[in-house]
């Protein structure tokens, strides 16, 4: 593909709006943890934070997402232990919240049938902006959902979550993922609401271009673990799958098997964590890309050796960007410990918010938040000893 070196008028003006847009507009840190969920209200120059939590002390949050077509709605995806998996809403940033009158929920098996309850609900995507109220959700186990009501009731989206084939995919609740597996990474393409994207862990990367009437898969070009068959999406484990909002015909993806591009129309996926540090890898679960620049994105590596611990490479933690869409990469970590730091960032719990320098916030298996407002360059801690994170979103308020 074809790439210019210098910005062009049109990418000088959007710059030139994101800050003067920045100067009167607060960035919103929305984390969910294991016991709860905290808002992080930052400054205009995002240097302090004031702390508005605990939400739902001692609940399971496993994502919380302001709706940006109206700047006030949150919803938070939780498991409340005895009452089981549920989803909250709130129309004023938090201060009041209302359960859903129906969560999602899979249709009851026929007689004599399996069937499958929704242990938690574990990512929430705003439908398109010219589908206010309507919001997608994916579950674990992998199932799809949709709400056309702002998230007071659900129900089961397309054919995917009771289809033979999918279900083969989708394997059992004992396969592989420490917390079971998960319907994650639901995008929407911003120029037609009818392109979807999904990702199961595990179970491929699926697309959709008729609104959900059919899927196909996306997985050409991806490795799998030594000893399975590459073709059977059932053994493909995408982690984070992330759609560039300055170039929606690039995504990029964060994988069990290594880093990978995408530029559509081809449907091959290009390995291009291979120019990672060996000695790191390009094993992790979260991927963040640049809001107005499709060369640059950043990961966050994990120690996949032998058993996967799931920790910092040898327990010194970094973030990694590459600036020219994967052909090299440099090792961001001034701030960040040096050494007997054996935390990991979990899939949806790295994010960046749409200033100009791009600020990059992660949340920590130990519970620290870390925040950056220079693309990485420098990395401060901003909030410790809370419950172990499991996601982190960023919004912008007046």
């Amino acid at each position: 593909m074809a790439r210019t070196t210098r910005k062009s008028a049109t990418q000088k003006q959007t710059t030139a709006r994101t800050k003067r847009s920045s100067r009167s507009r607060r960035t919103l840190l929305l984390v969910a943890t294991r016991k709860g969920a905290w808002l992080f209200h930052g400054d205009a120059a995002r240097k302090t934070w004031r702390i508005d939590g605990p939400h739902f002390l001692g609940h399971i949050i496993n994502h919380i997402v302001l709706d940006p077509r109206d700047g006030r709605t949150l919803l938070a995806a939780a498991k409340t232990g005895h009452l089981g998996p549920t989803i909250f809403r709130s129309t004023d940033w938090g201060k009041t919240w209302k359960e859903a009158a129906q969560p999602p929920a899979f249709a009851k098996a026929p007689a004599g049938a399996a069937g499958r309850a929704v242990d938690h609900t574990f990512w929430l995507t705003p439908c398109h902006a010219n589908e206010p109220n309507a919001w997608y959700a994916g579950t674990s186990p992998q199932g799809l959902f949709r709400t056309d009501d702002g998230g007071n009731t659900w129900q089961p989206f397309s054919y995917i979550n009771d289809d033979p084939q999918y279900r083969t995919w989708m394997g059992t609740v004992q396969d592989g993922t420490p917390d079971g597996p998960k319907m994650h990474s639901i995008i929407v393409d911003p120029r037609d609401p009818k392109h979807l994207y999904f990702a199961m862990s595990g179970g491929g990367v699926h697309e959709s271009r008729d609104g959900g009437k059919t899927f196909a898969l996306l997985i050409k070009g991806l490795d799998v673990v030594e000893g399975f068959d590459r073709a059977n999406a059932m053994f493909h484990d995408p982690h984070c799958v992330r759609l560039c909002p300055s170039n929606p015909d690039r995504l990029y993806q964060q994988n069990h098997c290594g880093i990978y591009r995408l530029d559509r129309p081809s449907n091959e996926w290009v390995r291009i964590g291979r120019n990672m540090p060996k000695r790191v890898g390009d094993i992790g679960f979260p991927m963040v890309v640049h809001p107005r620049d499709d060369d640059t994105v950043w990961v966050f590596p994990m120690d996949g050796t032998a058993v996967w611990p799931r920790t910092s490479p040898d327990g010194m933690p970094c973030a990694y960007v590459t600036r020219n869409a994967g052909k090299s990469w440099q090792r961001l970590d001034a701030g960040l410990p040096k050494n007997q730091a054996w935390w990991t960032v979990k899939r949806q719990a790295m994010t960046a918010d749409m200033h100009d320098p791009v600020g990059l916030y992660f949340g920590t298996t130990a519970g620290e938040i870390w925040a950056s407002r220079d693309e990485g360059k420098r990395w401060n801690c901003i909030a410790r000893h809370l419950p172990e994170i499991y996601a982190v979103e960023t919004a912008e308020v007046s």
